[in-house]
């Protein structure tokens, strides 16, 4: 399940997840970040993860179609928030992956240094 939550960042696509993302969800939050862009142009993510029970197929499809469909260029920086090693191995992959844009995961319980993170590019 995924549930958008606020930060007080006027640009950011902001979210929890606890248990499996869906494409619903995954719909949700491309949506959300459709109209982020729109708005703002540049935007910034913050992904708490409170548990992960796997992704289904085609929310990666859709995510990757949206990827490739709007692109890579309007996203500033990621956060993520998680005690789960899994989790900071692949944010640390999306990092040398994707170089236009910083990935930095925190610990679950550093929710205020994810958010100055992410204000340092928003201003």
């Amino acid at each position: 399940m995924l549930e958008l939550i606020d930060i007080d960042i006027d640009n950011a696509v902001a979210f929890r997840v606890s248990g499996k993302v869906t494409e619903a969800d995954m719909s949700v939050v491309l949506e959300r970040a459709g109209e982020k862009v729109d708005q703002y142009g540049d935007i910034v993510f913050f992904e708490q993860i409170d548990s992960f029970d796997g992704i289904e197929v085609a929310a990666i499809i859709k995510e990757f179609k949206y990827l490739f469909d709007v692109g890579l260029s309007n996203i500033k920086k990621v956060a993520v928030l998680t005690d789960k090693k899994s989790i900071e191995s692949v944010a640390k992959i999306e990092s040398k992956l994707f170089t236009g844009f910083q990935v930095r995961c925190f610990s679950a319980d550093d929710q205020l240094s994810a958010i100055l993170f992410l204000k340092e590019s928003s201003s």
